[in-house]
């Protein structure tokens, strides 16, 4: 075996694993998924991760935010001396592309690097596009969903599930400095107090919890409109990973949303009873067999600007 097809599967096993241990939902879906398109994506995923894990794991946020401009101008110059990010540029060459949503990610990714506290729901909307809805533009190259129209659709899944990982996540969140949920809908509080909240603060926290999930099911269901503009065999590997990531807002509604008695998880079962539900609607060739009407510009209020979104907005 030659030394560099040794290290292209080398290179493909670790992309495999991060895919395996920190994006468990989609996972589980890409075995429904062909080889190449699996390959395709966890590549994508990759270095999706990579650049959160930066921002994230970075004890030096002078560093963290030097080394994320360091990837930015690696994009602008189209090479990279980082294997990690000179395999996403290899990948985006291989599927035509656009690294303008990547280049926002990064943007969104820097954010958490400051304060953060979120203002309002416009706020929280241009936000979850930056580091959610962008993967969604990226994840319609990779999967070859050439159609334009699918893209404000796949936007809105992104976003639906960046609402339920911030719903889920809002005490994680808090310890580490962090109050995405709106002061518009939650009042300016502190996120140190989200992590262990007074009695009182529950009140609004349950409140602002279920608003943030209901705002989810929208883009939910806007996202799973748009499941036909993607070719048949990846169809339902998307649908299953959205069904799955879905079934975590349901479990905190059954906690009544209490997000701060620890992280929400789905169980094996509970996701493969989503599998099972998404593979009995997939076959029934419903609407998911069916092109969408016109998108709701309703969902992308504010986002007009920036890149996939729903022009009419």
């Amino acid at each position: 075996m030659s030394e560099i097809h040794w290290r292209e599967l080398h290179q493909q096993g670790r992309e495999r694993a991060v895919l395996a241990r920190h994006g468990k939902s989609f996972h589980l879906a890409s075995r429904l998924l062909g080889a190449a398109e699996t390959r395709r994506a966890a590549r994508l995923y990759a270095f999706c991760r990579y650049v959160d894990d930066v921002a994230d794991e970075s004890a030096d946020t002078t560093a963290a935010r030097h080394r994320l401009t360091a990837i930015e101008a690696d994009l602008r110059r189209g090479e990279s001396s980082d294997p990690r990010v000179a395999d996403f540029l290899a990948l985006a060459r291989e599927c035509d592309l656009d690294l303008t949503p990547a280049r926002e990610l990064l943007r969104g990714v820097r954010g958490d690097l400051d304060t953060v506290a979120i203002r309002d729901n416009d706020e929280l909307r241009r936000y979850c596009y930056r580091v959610a809805g962008t993967v969604g533009l990226m994840m319609c190259d990779v999967l070859g969903v050439s159609d334009p129209r699918a893209r404000p659709f796949a936007v809105d899944l992104g976003i639906a599930l960046q609402l339920t990982n911030i719903a889920r996540d809002v005490a994680e969140d808090a310890r580490a400095g962090r109050r995405y949920l709106p002061a518009s809908r939650i009042g300016a509080v502190a996120p140190a107090r989200l992590a262990e909240p007074s009695p009182e603060l529950r009140e609004r926290l349950r409140a602002c919890v279920a608003e943030l999930l209901a705002r989810a099911e929208g883009y939910y269901r806007s996202g799973e409109a748009g499941m036909a503009f993607i070719p048949a065999r990846s169809r339902l590997a998307i649908l299953v990973a959205a069904r799955v990531y879905r079934a975590i807002g349901l479990k905190l509604v059954r906690r009544e949303f209490a997000c701060w008695r620890g992280r929400v998880v789905v169980s094996l079962p509970g996701k493969l009873w989503q599998v099972v539900r998404a593979l009995w609607d997939h076959g029934r060739r419903g609407g998911h067999w069916r092109l969408p009407g016109s998108h709701d510009a309703r969902l992308h209020r504010g986002l007009s600007d920036l890149p996939g979104t729903d022009p009419e907005s």
